[in-house]
């Protein structure tokens, strides 16, 4: 399993950093989890978006979804495109209402909403069961943030990748990386008392799951701008004792 940070700032992108999104690859099959701000015109460095097999949104604030109004573009106006996009629909996984919310991103008026649901481009779906798609299973779990949004855990056979997507801590965060080969953990802001419930992560407490949850490597994402992240760094290795890293844009992990 191949993991290339697309973009890793929380909230917003950076200069250096598009917004969330990370693209996944085993073999011939890529699968993208989130698609925020810049994560498409990062990707196509890496690979064509035509050659997405599946697309996992976790939530849909717009660091995390609002280049899915470029992928449409792309899918249905790129005058070349590699096969009928109509006939390879891409399959979208996301909350219940991301196919009318992300119509409404892609066709802001009555007039525009009224001759498209996306349908034509991308098959929608849920996250009732664990989807599979070419070698990945990927469960959602629900974890706890400012809207409803989920956590991810991609399987291969051999290989297990977690990844938190924006949440506060809860219990479902150790379900989710029990025991996986990487977790992808947002650590939006270093650690403290202040901190409201049910938002983000810090460093501290990224590290605390993973050390619970008995994963091998934690990698730390979606650091808001103004965060440092050598504090980050410093608080998750005060708590887990296996390797620790904060994330780059353009970076790919072996997993």
């Amino acid at each position: 399993m191949k993991l290339t940070i697309l973009g890793c700032s929380g909230s917003l992108p950076r200069p250096d950093s598009p917004a969330s999104g990370y693209l996944v690859e085993s073999g011939e099959t890529r699968i993208a989890l989130d698609l925020g701000n810049g994560t498409v015109g990062a990707m196509q460095r890496h690979v064509d978006p035509f050659d997405l097999n599946g697309l996992f949104l976790s939530h849909l604030h717009p660091d995390h979804c609002s280049d899915f109004g470029a992928l449409t573009v792309l899918r249905r106006y790129r005058p070349d495109p590699p096969y009928d996009p109509a006939a390879h629909r891409l399959r979208v996984f996301g909350p219940p209402e991301t196919q009318d919310r992300l119509t409404r991103l892609y066709a802001p008026n009555a007039a525009e909403l009224a001759d498209t649901d996306l349908a034509d481009v991308y098959d929608f779906e849920g996250f009732d069961e664990p989807a599979e798609v070419g070698p990945f299973r990927v469960t959602a779990l629900p974890v706890d943030h400012l809207c409803p949004a989920w956590g991810f855990r991609v399987e291969t056979a051999d290989r297990v990748l977690a990844y938190t997507g924006d949440t506060g801590p809860c219990a479902a965060l150790e379900e989710l990386a029990r025991h996986a080969d990487v977790l992808l953990a947002e650590a939006s802001w270093a650690d403290s008392p202040d901190r409201p419930d049910g938002v983000h992560l810090s460093g501290r407490q990224a590290a605390r799951v993973a050390k619970r949850a008995g994963v091998r490597q934690l990698l730390l994402t979606h650091l808001q701008p103004w965060t440092d992240p050598q504090e980050i760094l410093r608080e998750a290795i005060e708590e887990f004792d296996g390797p620790v890293e904060v994330v780059e844009a353009g970076q790919s992990h072996s997993i």
